[in-house]
């Protein structure tokens, strides 16, 4: 099994691992701090160091192997055994943890105030946006929402992360916000809590306390159609 760091610990920024297979594009590695493209928030990038080698990571993905770090020029010169150290870019990292701690505080809100289930969405670094099954297209609802989750991230609340058996999870309300699909089948599910606001199924990096979310910022609204309402979003310090 491989062992997926950031899901234990989001703020892990170098590793050491070994190369457990190489493919023409990109190496396995048996341990990675490396988030693929998931859930709708955009992957990592960064390095990988082998002695004085430095390998730059392209694009990480989800494959039949397990968590796929795509190299530029490939990987023939890696082999399988190796030691590898990997870098992650952190400034990338970090904006998309608050990101998407900011996606769950507002799909809270959504869901509690205006019965809202998520039917889309895509975070990258730069801006985010969720799209809501609303009937109806006010932007006053999301000047609300977002006016909200600002509100609640003044308060500096905790987030925590940790497992349930699958069973037990899907007991809790509101812990599935997406309209169509459901957690993975597996026997126990990773849960982050923003405690006392929402508590989610979600295998992505999240920032520790809402405080360094910072303020969410409304950029746009769009009608996409009968229950699919688009928020553009981004935070700044």
């Amino acid at each position: 099994m491989q062992e997926l760091i950031y899901q234990l610990d989001s703020y892990i920024r170098e590793f050491n691992a070994n190369v457990v297979k190489v493919l023409n594009n990109g190496v396995i590695l048996d341990r990675t701090a490396f988030h693929p493209r998931s859930g709708g928030v955009a992957n990592d990038l960064g390095v990988l160091v082998k002695d004085e080698a430095v390998y730059e990571v392209v694009d990480v993905v989800f494959s039949d192997y397990g968590v796929l770090h795509i190299i530029k020029g490939g990987a023939s010169s890696l082999r399988e055994g190796e030691v590898i150290r990997g870098i992650i870019d952190w400034d990338r990292r970090y904006r998309l943890m608050r990101l998407h701690t900011a996606a769950h505080i507002l799909s809270a809100i959504f869901y509690r105030d205006y019965n809202a289930l998520i039917t889309g969405g895509n975070i990258l670094p730069e801006h985010a946006y969720d799209d809501y099954s609303l009937e109806s297209f006010d932007r006053a609802i999301f000047e609300d929402v977002v006016r909200k989750a600002n509100e609640v991230i003044r308060l500096g609340i905790e987030v925590r992360v940790y497992w349930l058996d699958r069973e037990e999870a899907l007991k809790i309300p509101g812990v599935v916000k997406l309209a169509s699909k459901m957690p993975p089948d597996v026997s126990k599910l990773r849960i982050v809590e923003i405690v006392g606001i929402d508590i989610q199924a979600d295998g992505g990096p999240h920032v520790r306390n809402v405080s360094e979310v910072g303020e969410v910022v409304l950029v746009s609204v769009e009608n996409k159609g009968r229950k699919r309402k688009r928020l553009y979003y981004t935070v700044r310090p």
